[in-house]
């Protein structure tokens, strides 16, 4: 198979050439419109002096009885065809109805037939009142360089037109052709006419934005993947190197369902993040969630965060309330927080708190720096990573964007974290 590519057509070429061919064509349609139009006039003129010469006749035949001698020494009178000049007899003759004839050495015939009278005939030999046929080469000379000169003059025109009209074109083509994926323009259009080229400028924009959300939320997508399925997994492994270790223990079947709730967990985490991956925020699958057992079966999955550490972990009576979410929404976002309360606090307390449609989430570690804290709070930007205060508020950020929750950040002697949902159930 041939890998040759198309040849390249330039449009202000194809501007200029199909321009001054429709000017060629229009200039040849001019001149011969020009051409006939001085035949005509010329014809005109004859057959005029030709009708007043008849006029004169049929007014002296009608006065005397008698036709007649033609005032104009060109202009015979005939009572019979055969009477006409040789050059021209032949062809009245064959040609009844024929006005006009070319005779011999450049002699050129009007003949009127007086239609009233049969047999009577006017012919005139106008040769020497002939304007346009003398000078006919003059002329059709004029008309070629006068039709030339103007094809060129339209070219020129045609060629400083297709360059500003494939100016901006070509600008738009070079800003997009071989582009990088991960370098596609942004905010081009404004530099655009507001034409058809500047339409065609803002869809490209309004594209390449959509191109840059979706590859930044693959990129997202396949971090949270790869951070959120940690938990599960390490959970999973260790169940299985338990039921390895004593595999006739009664223990079977707590380890198995530890092994499907983990599974489940994974299941219900890769459906989240694929949520979060899509650009829409749909409001559809959202029911009311419990939020008490969510938070009790986040500290039991994260617990081997809390070895050899003394933390103590206090759980509002106020958590046992109903959130409205999509299913699996409201478990990332306490794997997360509680997962960074616990890997970052040495010693003191994490306590969870609901308090006016709001989850707090405090711990007694270091904290995090004020700049890195108004980073999580602010709207997400392209580009932005969560270097510096870890994938997990990365994750919590976004899906608060997603769900319209709002987020908090205090770091002051310790960190705490406040989610605010909608209205909730109890």
């Amino acid at each position: 198979m041939s890998n040759k590519q198309p040849k390249f057509h330039s449009l202000s070429r194809r501007i200029m050439a199909q321009f001054c061919l429709f000017s060629l064509f229009m200039a040849v349609i001019y001149g011969l419109m020009s051409f006939t139009l001085l035949y005509t006039l010329e014809d005109r003129f004859i057959e005029r002096e030709v009708q007043q010469e008849a006029d004169y006749l049929r007014q002296g035949y009608l006065q005397t009885a008698q036709w007649p001698a033609p005032q104009s020494a060109n202009m015979t009178l005939h009572f019979d065809r055969h009477s006409f000049p040789t050059d021209m007899r032949q062809q009245s003759i064959d040609e009844p109805n024929r006005r006009e004839f070319y005779g011999q050495q450049g002699r050129h015939y009007h003949l009127y037939h007086f239609n009233d009278y049969d047999n009577v005939y006017l012919l005139s030999e106008v040769s020497d009142s002939l304007l346009v046929r003398p000078v006919r080469e003059g002329v059709i000379q004029f008309l070629a360089w006068g039709g030339a000169l103007l094809t060129l003059i339209a070219c020129l025109i045609a060629w400083l037109l297709g360059r500003k009209t494939a100016k901006p074109l070509k600008q738009l083509a070079n800003l997009v052709d071989g582009v990088a994926p991960e370098q596609l323009p942004q905010k081009f259009a404004h530099q655009y006419p507001r034409n058809e080229i500047g339409i065609l400028a803002r869809t490209l924009e309004q594209t390449m934005s959509q191109i840059n959300l979706a590859m930044e939320r693959e990129k997202c997508f396949t971090r949270d993947v790869s951070h959120e399925l940690r938990t599960p997994v390490a959970i999973i492994k260790n169940a299985v190197e338990l039921h390895q270790q004593s595999p006739n223990t009664d223990n079977s079947e707590a380890i198995i369902k530890r092994i499907g709730e983990a599974a489940n967990q994974m299941e219900q985490t890769v459906t989240t993040l694929l949520v979060l991956a899509r650009h829409e925020h749909s409001l559809a699958d959202k029911q009311a969630v419990k939020l008490l057992p969510l938070i009790e079966q986040a500290i039991i999955d994260h617990q081997y965060l809390l070895t050899d550490k003394h933390i103590e972990i206090e759980v509002d009576d106020h958590c046992d309330v109903s959130i409205i979410s999509q299913p699996g929404m409201i478990k990332v976002l306490l794997d997360n927080l509680l997962s960074n309360a616990f890997q970052y606090t040495e010693r003191g307390q994490v306590s969870v708190s609901f308090n006016a449609n709001t989850l707090t989430i405090a711990d007694t570690g270091p904290g995090i720096a004020n700049d890195i804290s108004a980073k999580v709070t602010e709207p997400a930007v392209k580009g932005s990573q969560s270097t510096g205060y870890g994938f997990g508020l990365s994750i919590v950020k976004r899906l608060c964007e997603h769900q319209n929750w709002q987020l908090s950040v205090q770091s002051q002697q310790g960190t705490a974290v406040s989610v605010c949902f909608l209205p909730s159930r109890n």
